[in-house]
């Protein structure tokens, strides 16, 4: 038996320790799952129920796990169904490699059946890199500078190799012209900015009285240096959605999310800030930043190609967050006047009041903000979260206190729905020996959660801990958008877009072999999240929750408030409960003291 083009690949792969690669079969990449075959599954093919699950589980193991994620699919429908799932990679900056079969070169050009041109496809989502080997020469630079290239940029990149290619006998490049040898090493590296841009940046956050910091997902690592930054200057600090296990939520004057999302805290931090410090974050919503003129403000961020966004930054500092706020740090000043800290914490205080109220406000027949809020403190210290698209994403931002070694994280720039299931077994293969829980919208559970129970129950016995808990919000709405409706537009439901169907979501996992459990009382939320949690197997918990209660936005301007309390009188359905949720929400806002109806 001779050695292939595609035994070489899974050779590279596991050279680069590559453990798992999350993909559906097909005859564009036959010639991979022969060699997967003769190589004992090293790395273990992971078979998810659709190739857009096979990108975002990569997506997921990628961002758990520190890794590259590593995905594959056949040619023609299969390539194209990656393709979602790898510009949620492209979106939030992650490390994710696509094996991509593709018709025999002999066919090429002669409209052979699922013959797509895939450098075409891909030029855009794997822009840093995209590739087609022709001849078995090319490996192993192609693959090794995917990889590579995936980590340096934080980007997905793509190997194409046609049927034909994968099942030629391999022969390494020869030391000769035209021939590109490689190596698959990946020493580590550190990126710092000069000192005198470092003095600059000092001059600016020492100059500052009212100093706010907003860390994202680049800050991952620099816990102990954000901390002590904020100490020194007297500041608070906010997260991006994607940064939002990057420092814990019992830091007294960590503010939480920011944005839409966020809190009302945040939202103050930045109106009110005199500087402003961003560290690994391209958060694109500027108009939840301080308002232009009014902030100095400094930003660090490894990619240059990033930085200097979204604010007029006086100073930016290209360079790892950790080492470069270890080099920040002796030239900042103390900042002994911390009225401006204090006040930050007092609000942090009512904010968390105003939500605590807010999850106990009577719903039909439940909060889904008292599903989230139930969960919180039941949650170990090491577990990971993910959220999906959708109001699922709101209660996750606002009422999940991140501490331990918690991690979380959601589709953030892209923000697909879908993605919670594929994350959290992605997250299963990165960690198996951690719980995961999963926040899962109706719709997106419907849309493909459903089938990727399969993929967890099929793989369950591999993990050591077999907890993935799937939380599934059912109000029979596609809820994030008929809020947006409501609130933007002025308009109510449009039932034909917006209504989906009550779905058995327990029965579906009982089938399965899982634990279902169904939660039609707020009495036994909390009840069903400790069952969960304790079960020796995945678990699905479908929630029959409230379409009415309003995901209301921080700065809640009274204009969009009248719009969301108006729009179902105009003859929308649940025309009533809804003026009666916005209204109880917004009392528990603005009066945070007060409980109940």
């Amino acid at each position: 038996m001779y050695h292939t083009v595609a035994d070489h690949i899974l050779d590279r792969l596991r050279h680069w320790n590559v453990e798992h690669v999350f993909g559906y079969p097909g005859d564009g990449i036959n010639g991979l799952i022969a060699a997967w075959g003769r190589a004992g599954d090293r790395p273990e093919f992971i078979q998810v129920r659709h190739e857009e699950m096979a990108a975002l589980a990569a997506v997921g193991h990628a961002k758990f796990s520190g890794r590259v994620g590593v995905c594959t699919a056949a040619s023609g429908p299969g390539a194209v169904h990656l393709l979602n799932g790898l510009y949620d990679a492209k979106l939030d900056h992650v490390p994710v490699v696509a094996l991509i079969g593709q018709t025999a070169r002999s066919a090429m050009g002669g409209s052979y059946q699922q013959e797509v041109d895939l450098h075409s496809l891909f030029k855009d989502v794997a822009s840093d890199f995209v590739e087609t080997v022709t001849v078995p020469e090319q490996l192993p630079n192609v693959l090794d500078r995917a990889v590579r290239t995936a980590y340096a940029r934080r980007a997905p990149t793509a190997v194409i190799v046609p049927a034909d290619v994968q099942e030629l006998e391999y022969t390494p490049p020869k030391h000769a012209v035209k021939m590109v040898p490689s190596s698959a090493d990946r020493s580590a590296w550190t990126a710092e900015p000069i000192a005198e841009a470092l003095e600059r940046a000092a001059d600016v956050l020492n100059s500052g009285d009212k100093v706010a910091i907003l860390v994202g997902q680049g800050a991952a690592g620099a816990h102990h240096e954000i901390v002590q930054v904020a100490e020194l200057l007297g500041a608070g600090v906010a997260k991006a959605l994607l940064g939002k296990d990057v420092l814990s939520d019992r830091c007294p004057y960590g503010t939480g999310v920011i944005g839409l999302l966020g809190t009302r805290p945040s939202y103050e931090l930045m109106r009110d800030c005199d500087t402003l410090l961003t560290v690994g974050s391209s958060f694109p919503y500027s108009q939840f930043l301080p308002p232009y003129g009014k902030a100095r403000a400094v930003q660090i961020d490894i990619d240059p190609h990033m930085i200097g966004m979204r604010y007029p930054y006086e100073v930016n500092l290209v360079g790892d967050a950790r080492h470069t706020l270890r080099r920040l740090l002796p030239l900042l000043h103390r900042n002994d006047g911390l009225d401006w800290q204090e006040a930050v914490c007092a609000e942090v205080e009512r904010w968390d009041d105003a939500m605590t109220g807010r999850a106990a406000v009577s719903a039909d027949p439940v909060n889904p903000e008292h599903v989230v809020r139930a969960l919180d403190p039941l949650l170990p210290d090491d577990t990971i979260l993910t959220a999906d698209s959708g109001s699922a994403a709101h209660w996750y931002a606002r009422h999940i206190t991140m501490r331990g070694t918690m991690r979380g994280s959601l589709s953030g720039t892209l923000a697909t729905m879908g993605c919670a299931v594929p994350y959290a077994i992605g997250a299963k293969f990165a960690h198996p020996d951690r719980p995961v829980v999963a926040l899962v919208g109706d719709g997106a559970m419907q849309m493909n959660g459903l089938a990727e129970l399969i993929t967890a129950a099929r793989y369950q016995d591999e993990w050591a801990d077999p907890r993935l808990v799937v939380g599934v919000l059912n109000n029979r709405d596609l809820n994030q958008v008929t809020w947006e409706l409501r609130a933007m537009a002025g308009a109510h439901s449009f039932l034909p877009s917006q209504e989906i169907p009550d779905v058995d979501y327990a029965a579906f996992a009982r089938q399965l072999g899982l634990t279902g459990i169904r939660v039609e009382s707020p009495d036994d939320v909390a009840d069903a999240w400790e069952a969960a949690l304790s079960s020796d197997r995945p678990a699905v918990i479908d929630f029959v929750t409230d379409p009415s209660v309003p995901p209301i936005p921080p700065h809640s301007p009274w204009a969009q408030i009248e719009n969301t309390r108006e729009a179902p009188l105009k003859g929308g359905p649940q025309r009533t409960d809804v003026a009666g949720q916005g209204f109880k929400a917004k009392v528990q806002e603005l009066f945070p003291t007060l409980r109940g109806d």
